[in-house]
């Protein structure tokens, strides 16, 4: 698949609205935002200030989602992904994530890891992530409110630079102390 991003204009922010409010994200802190938090966000620079910056997601010539890129400039940028429905479960995941891991390497020379968390029970993402070469870095139980009530765990996953260059996974021991 030939992924490519296009940077948020001032001019989307009526097809942003549409995008967020349209499709459910049931893995995300707000799973069906409304119009009116959407403006809100952009009001408040959620899409685009210093350090961050949004994206369309094509591929194969189709809108397949929406990426905020934030922490740029740091040592280790972070992403939030969101696919639209049609898309998810397709295997698009992975060629995003690398095309999207090449692009902040590529375009962030400060930039030494790439991460992103989500849920515990999001399997496909945790799979996407594996897939795409991130490796599991952090587990925070008990991290991650739920809407009704209660508590997940949120997962944090990243690539190093070095890996993402020589197309390797750099392992390490979870419980290196006894």
């Amino acid at each position: 698949m030939d992924v490519t991003f296009m940077l948020l204009s001032d001019k989307d922010v009526e097809e942003l609205v549409k995008f967020l409010t349209t499709n459910s994200f049931p893995y995300h802190r707000i799973t069906a935002p409304s119009e009116e938090l959407v403006r809100q966000l952009v009001m408040d620079g959620r899409f685009d200030a210093d350090g961050v910056r949004t994206y369309w997601v094509y591929g194969d010539n189709q809108r397949l989602g929406l990426v905020i890129v934030e922490r740029l400039g740091s040592q280790c940028p972070t992403f939030d992904l969101r696919l639209v429905e049609e898309a998810r479960g397709q295997g698009t995941g992975v060629p995003v994530l690398q095309a999207l891991t090449s692009m902040v390497f590529t375009g962030q020379p400060e930039a030494h890891r790439f991460a992103g968390r989500t849920r515990e029970d999001n399997i496909a993402m945790r799979k996407t992530f594996l897939r795409a070469g991130f490796l599991k870095e952090a587990h925070y139980r008990e991290d991650w409110q739920l809407d009704e009530g209660g508590r997940i765990a949120s997962v944090t996953y990243a690539i190093l630079r070095r890996d993402w260059e020589r197309g390797s996974r750099t392992e390490f021991s979870w419980e290196d102390v006894e």
